[in-house]
């Protein structure tokens, strides 16, 4: 059913909020011919999709009966479908109330109960369903799931004893007991509803490997390997049986022997390519954790190529492992590879795009974005750092319409829409044109109003532009409350008091940013400091903060000129 949205007239949602008589109503013929008017018209309306007009129609007959327990379960499915589950509640609690034999008004009811987490009721259904319906033998295992989620664990045990006696030994009977005995401590009991499966089921690998695994956890290693031969003589090559032993060999400490088995079924040809490859990422796991040398498990990777020449998932693994060995070059002839052949499958790209940025090679990201969006053109990332780098080479106009891209073909959630609107206001700012990033910034906060970089950015253009003054300061505010050691936050928020002629104020945050952005010191903010040491009647420090701005790399005209007079005007 489609999530729709209905606007309830107030005489409609007072009839829904208002219980009417417990009692069953008795129609005269009039209203009965107008309830079953209103009721087929409806079910019709439903069936054809049009579900406002259905519930309002629903909402009639609700009128003309409200004792009907069709309707009273339709509206309760609406209901729930609006999340409003309070209302689906009562509505569905009526509909069983009116016609309590009902198996599917009962089935709505105990699934609305489940999943508002009302457990004694949701076993409360249960119970009288199973006296309703004795033949409903698959009820017994609901129940017994109810209990155990209300964390009546015996209670639970008991329907399933009870499920059992009717049907007769199961896998998924036993398998659920077992559960349940375990999480109660009782291992024995548990232990025992293993053996009797295993009674019912001798060749069976699963319940032998279970039985093993019991042994395992509970210190019994011996034990366990007895098992685990059995399946040894059942099944030798089962994947299940070499993840099983390799388990084994770590838990017990002997991981030559986990090592052993690993490589020997990589080398095998009876295994397939999937199981071989997930051995194979246990063994580098192994490695890595016990710091040994990654570059062992260079001979089964090539053991593996050999076998399987075409399968370039093997690649991607292994240049993974490069990475690992710090090998980029051949990680990325590997990547290339498994991108070749995997042209829609965007953690290729990914990889490189990695190696791209930690080398700060932009040209590099440009064209490994470019080439993904050629194959990918719904993925959000590759737009995004497309744009950055282009935006970083100052070619605005091209970063400008890859973020304008962006938003128009990828598929993101509202928050990233939030950060592209963001990035387009900061393109059109370059670019000059103030009214268009202002409008990006204001439909930017619409949709996400704690976007920090946007909120900063846009204070600190209004306060360059002597415009809004009291916005730009409540936004910017905002910024350092989430982040009050944020530098660039405080040195927006410092500028923006300064240009309303607070400047004692001023000063404190502009000091702050200076402090918090020592590792990384910027011409602007030494400026700013000087203009409001200038207007705090420091002038000679003013003069030594504009200095230390000119060495930062600040070389604009106003600024030369300021350190020229030694003085300051707006």
């Amino acid at each position: 059913m489609k999530r729709f949205k209905y606007i309830f007239s107030t005489i409609s949602c007072c009839l829904l909020l208002n219980t009417l008589s417990i009692n069953a109503q008795v129609l005269d013929d009039l209203t009965q011919r107008k309830f079953d008017y209103y009721f087929f018209q409806a079910l019709n309306a439903k069936a054809l999709g049009k579900y406002d007009e259905a519930m309002d129609l629903f909402q009639h007959c609700y009128a003309l009966d409200s004792t009907n327990a069709n309707v009273l379960a339709e509206l309760g499915a609406f209901f729930t479908v609006l999340e409003e589950s309070n209302k689906a509640l009562e509505l569905l609690r009526r509909a069983v109330y009116f016609d309590e034999t009902n198996f599917h008004y009962n089935m709505m009811l105990v699934g609305l109960s489940h999943q508002m987490g009302l457990l004694p009721e949701v076993i409360d259904i249960y119970n009288r369903m199973l006296e309703l319906y004795p033949n409903r033998i698959e009820l017994l295992s609901e129940l017994a799931n109810a209990y155990a989620d209300n964390g009546d664990l015996q209670e639970a045990i008991d329907a399933l004893n009870k499920h059992e006696r009717a049907v007769g030994v199961s896998p998924n009977i036993t398998l659920n007991k077992f559960r349940l005995y375990y999480l109660m401590d009782e291992k024995e009991k548990a232990f025992g509803e293993i053996r009797q499966i295993i009674e019912q089921n001798p060749t069976d690998i699963r319940f032998l490997i279970i039985m093993g695994d019991l042994y395992l956890d509970d210190n019994q290693p011996e034990k366990a390997l007895e098992y685990y031969k059995k399946v040894a003589k059942i099944a030798p090559d089962s994947p299940s049986l070499i993840l099983t032993m390799v388990n084994f060999y770590e838990r017990t400490n002997n991981r030559a022997a986990a090592q052993a088995e690993i490589q020997k079924a990589i080398t095998s040809q009876e295994l397939d390519i999937e199981i071989k490859m997930q051995l194979l990422t246990r063994y580098i796991g192994i490695l890595q954790q016990t710091r040994q040398d990654i570059s062992q498990v260079t001979p089964l990777f090539q053991s593996l190529f050999d076998q399987h020449p075409n399968n370039t998932e093997l690649n991607f693994i292994f240049a993974n492992v490069l990475m690992m060995q710090e090998n980029t070059e051949e990680a990325i002839k590997h990547f290339e590879i498994f991108i070749k052949d995997n042209p829609d499958n965007p953690v290729g790209y990914e990889s490189l795009l990695r190696i791209a940025l930690e080398n700060e090679d932009l040209d590099k990201v440009i064209a490994i974005t470019t080439e993904a969006l050629t194959h990918l053109p719904q993925e959000t990332q590759f737009y995004y750092y497309l744009g950055a780098a282009k935006f970083q080479q100052d070619r605005f106009e091209e970063a400008l319409q890859v973020f304008k891209d962006g938003l128009e073909n990828a598929q993101m959630p509202p928050r990233m829409q939030s950060i592209f609107l963001g990035q387009i206001g900061d393109l059109y700012h370059q670019t000059g044109n103030q009214e268009a990033a202002f409008e990006h910034y204001d439909r930017a906060l619409q949709i996400d109003p704690r976007n920090l970089p946007v909120l900063n950015n846009y204070a600190y253009f209004l306060a360059l532009a002597k415009r809004d003054l009291p916005r730009a300061e409540q936004m910017s505010s905002i910024t350092i409350r989430e982040e009050p050691l944020n530098p660039t936050y405080l040195d927006t928020y410092g500028w923006v008091l300064f240009q309303q002629g607070a400047y004692t104020m001023a000063r404190i945050y502009l000091e702050r940013a200076i402090e918090h952005g020592k590792d990384n010191p910027s011409a602007v903010v030494y400026e700013q400091f000087g203009d409001v040491l200038y207007k705090t009647n420091e002038p000679e420090r003013a003069l030594e903060a504009w200095k230390r701005a000119r060495e930062l790399g600040g070389d604009s005209e106003i600024l030369n000129k300021k350190i020229e007079t030694g003085t300051h005007h707006d």
